[in-house]
């Protein structure tokens, strides 16, 4: 194959920065090589073999890739865990993955010692990664120190087991069959999905990391990208004006984003803004929601024909919009990507007509998954080789994909069909409003009635007089039958670092006491 990997490019140039830590901290390539091969052999002596697994309950940086990076060149399926999780929950994914070894910083000590409990791992297969202590895990050291730098034999690719988010029961890993091949060989088919949107390869391509790393797209997207010699610029946490000032230090030609991303820099006041230098951006790639049309029109009028868009699932699969793609068709997250196929159906399995609102099915050529020891599930969500995720959308005669809602959140009131997002996206650019959820709640005629949780913007004052305002934003714009019938404000959406709305967190309440939820 070619000369791309992230070990090949490392050997070529180890001192190429390959990545930089939240608190600017440069790490070059060599260094995270030997640090990521002294792992292996640590794991190695521990009895791990191709095909086991291990999880890290880790912040953003450098201590999570090197665990991904070994796992990688080991033949072995790497975990990132959700930190947001409790001890039980934690527990549960460590268990369920059957981890050999348990990596947790000390910042999240608090729930992976009761996570590890919980799980049942054996305590000399816990370690602690970062400068402090974890109660009852080993030192990090222990396991690599007076470990060999060198690059250990019989390589083979490992792969990334993420946990479905799961809107019911519990989170489920996506696992694939592992490719027997060399590492860099490996590595350098996976950056096949960057060449969609026409990334180029090495310096002085760097790429910021804006969301949680346990998440499916930012791994990928970021591993990828490593792979391919860009540079990591790791954020901590999501801060609007330290992103654009992140983009200016470090020159940075690629991101992943997500349309709250858009919302809160495009809040940001004007000085601000125009403080930065944003136009080294040429791949700001953005998913997770549908992003209200005037939301990516103003990011395109400030960042130019950088906004990239795709849609896609942990499990494979999905569409991309290059930046002409959506001036040609607003609102559409893209067509399918080469290897990926879509389907719109009905309730009954049947394809629907061009236009149509259905459940879309999609499928991608050779990558087959399956969700770990659970294999109803990985049969329920199937129809013949395709599969979804319970999202609502249609395609355009020319192919075109645009989504209307997740099934689940779609509202039936007196018999119609209504889909929240497309009530959210005309709310939400309103300028006294930063955040907003829509959803139903019983009405004893009409089935559902339309609600509205409403996050203010800094500042705005929420009640009554506000509600009214959003309301006559909408005259026009929106189908009266569409508009809320009632406002409840909130001081902080439950939002995951990645974007996606806790809807359910938000709709529960109001069901409780009802025998079943529409």
């Amino acid at each position: 194959m070619g000369s791309l990997g992230f070990w090949r490019l490392a050997a070529t140039d180890p001192y190429w920065v390959a990545a930089v830590d939240p608190d600017g901290t440069p790490h070059k390539a060599g260094d995270l090589l030997s640090r990521c091969n002294r792992l292996v052999h640590g794991l190695r002596d521990l009895g791990l073999e191709p095909g086991d697994g291990i999880c890290g309950l880790v912040p953003n940086g450098v201590d999570g890739l090197v665990l991904y990076l070994a796992a990688l060149q080991a033949g072995w399926y790497y975990t990132p865990v959700n930190w947001h999780l409790t001890g039980p929950e934690i527990g549960y994914v460590v268990a369920d993955s059957e981890a050999k070894a348990f990596f947790v910083h000390e910042r999240y000590a608090g729930e992976g010692v009761p996570g590890a409990e919980a799980a049942g791992i054996d305590p000399q297969r816990c370690f602690a990664v970062g400068s402090g202590e974890v109660a009852g895990f080993r030192p990090y050291g222990e396991l690599v120190d007076g470990r060999p730098d060198t690059l250990p034999e019989q390589r083979t690719a490992g792969a990334t087991m993420h946990y479905t988010s799961g809107t019911t029961g519990r989170p489920k890993g996506v696992r694939r069959a592992l490719n027997g091949l060399d590492p860099d060989d490996s590595a350098e088919l996976m950056t096949f999905l960057l060449t969609f949107f026409g990334f180029t390869a090495g310096p002085p391509n760097a790429h910021l990391v804006t969301s949680p790393s346990y998440h499916t797209a930012v791994t990928q997207f970021g591993g990828s990208a490593l792979h391919m010699g860009h540079s990591l610029v790791y954020m901590d946490r999501w801060d609007a004006e330290e992103a654009l000032r992140l983009i200016e230090r470090h020159g940075i030609t690629n991101t992943h984003m997500v349309p709250t991303h858009f919302k809160r820099l495009l809040t940001l006041p004007a000085e601000v803004r125009e403080r930065y230098d944003v136009s080294s951006m040429r791949w700001a790639i953005h998913a997770a929601a549908p992003c209200p049309v005037p939301i990516k029109q103003a990011m395109l009028d400030w960042w130019g024909d950088c906004i990239w868009e795709y849609y896609a699932a942990t499990e494979g699969g999905g569409t991309i919009a290059s930046p002409q793609d959506w001036r040609e068709h607003p609102g559409t997250v893209g067509s399918a990507w080469p290897i990926s196929e879509l389907l719109i159906v009905d309730d009954d399995g049947a394809e629907v007509p061009i236009g149509t609102h259905g459940t879309i099915y999609m499928k991608m050529a050779g990558v087959a998954f399956e969700y770990k020891g659970d294999a109803a599930k990985t049969q329920a969500n199937r129809l013949k080789d395709y599969f979804t995720v319970g999202d609502i959308g249609y395609l355009t005669e020319d192919g075109f994909l645009f989504l209307s809602d997740r099934k689940a959140d779609l509202i039936i009131s007196g018999g119609a069909n209504i889909y929240p997002a497309e009530i959210e996206n005309e709310i939400v650019i309103h300028p006294k409003v930063a955040d907003v959820a829509v959803f139903g709640v019983p009405d004893d005629e009409w089935g559902e009635q339309i609600k509205a949780v409403v996050e203010p913007a800094e500042g705005v004052p929420p009640g009554p007089e506000l509600a009214e305002e959003i309301l006559a934003s909408l005259e026009g714009r929106l189908a009266r039958m569409k508009w809320p019938k009632s406002f409840d404000f909130i001081e902080h959406m439950p939002r995951e670092p990645n974007g996606k709305l806790l809807k359910r967190r938000l709709r529960d309440p109001y069901w409780k006491d009802r025998d079943a939820a529409i």
